[in-house]
């Protein structure tokens, strides 16, 4: 079990509850109770808990709405329940976003920008590839099928050198072992999130690696709100969370899977998230072949 790591003292939460009580109340007063939410990442009602106790709490005591846990199975329950109402949030990836949006119309509570989220390729230093085109008839780990950064974004830059990325080279879905068989040489190259390209040299520093290929910034991870909860309340949960993401942000990642997740360089919260942002996550996915639903 991992063991939470509050940032915030009770007291403290206790005194932006008390100055923000009007605004809690008017949460209260348009919002359903309670508030349910999922995660696509998540099996199990303790491994949620874990994750997100200290969120829910905070966000309790923010709005004066329960937040209760709900637990699913995968990403396609997620959106089923999303579409039929039995969720009113769901703590999901860009690609969820853009497949969810093809069954509802959704919207945004807020995502988890990461200035530094991106794919990237690498190689060994010596390696012979120069390029994307180069993987041709190469051995090319990823990591789960579905992951934005390690499978749909590094699948769509292969498509764009030109490469039918299912035959022209050999995809290896190596999921955890992704770094692992790249220094062990047991593929040529390896595509990833970014946080991949300082792993590998972390892991093997006595190796040289090279950069062949990265992408611009991808789109935070949202949590997806059914846009079938009234808009009052979307407005007031957007309003009373932003004016305390701070102590929202701590509660967050006070846990060790989140706090794994989700920190990194100059991330933060934004209540701003325009959804046509994943507009590019749907064109990477048409680039790269790959069904939404797969």
């Amino acid at each position: 079990m991992s063991t939470f790591r509050l940032h915030a003292a009770t007291a403290a939460i206790a005194a932006i509850c008390f100055a923000s009580a009007a605004t809690a109340q008017s949460v209260a007063d348009v919002c359903p109770a309670p508030l349910r939410m999922a995660d696509t990442g998540i099996e199990g009602m303790g491994d949620l808990t874990e994750a997100f106790g200290p969120f829910a709490e905070t966000f309790e005591e923010l709005t004066g709405v329960e937040l209760a846990l709900y637990s699913l199975s995968n990403r396609t329950a997620a959106g089923t329940a999303l579409q039929f109402d039995e969720v009113e949030f769901v703590f999901a990836g860009p690609s969820e976003f853009v497949l969810f949006q093809q069954l509802a119309e959704m919207d945004i509570l807020f995502s988890i920008v990461r200035p530094h989220y991106g794919s990237s390729f690498v190689v060994k230093a010596d390696s012979d590839i120069q390029t994307l085109a180069d993987l041709k008839g190469k051995r090319v780990a990823l990591k789960d099928v579905g992951s934005t950064s390690g499978h749909i974004f590094p699948m769509m830059l292969m498509a764009d050198a030109g490469l039918d990325p299912e035959r022209d080279a050999e995809i290896i879905m190596a999921g955890d072992a992704r770094i692992q068989v790249l220094i062990n040489g047991d593929v040529d190259a390896m595509g990833g999130g970014n946080k991949d390209w300082d792993a590998v040299r972390r892991q093997d520093p006595d190796t040289e690696y090279r950069l062949l290929a990265q992408t611009d910034t991808l789109p935070g991870d949202p949590v997806v709100m059914r846009a079938s909860l009234p808009q009052d309340c979307r407005d007031a949960l957007r309003a009373t969370l932003a004016e305390h993401a701070d102590v929202l942000w701590d509660s967050l990642t006070a846990t060790d899977r989140n706090a794994d997740k989700f920190i990194e360089r100059d991330a933060y919260m934004s209540f701003e998230t325009d959804p046509a942002i994943y507009d590019v996550v749907r064109m990477a996915y048409e680039v790269a072949g790959i069904a939404l639903d797969d």
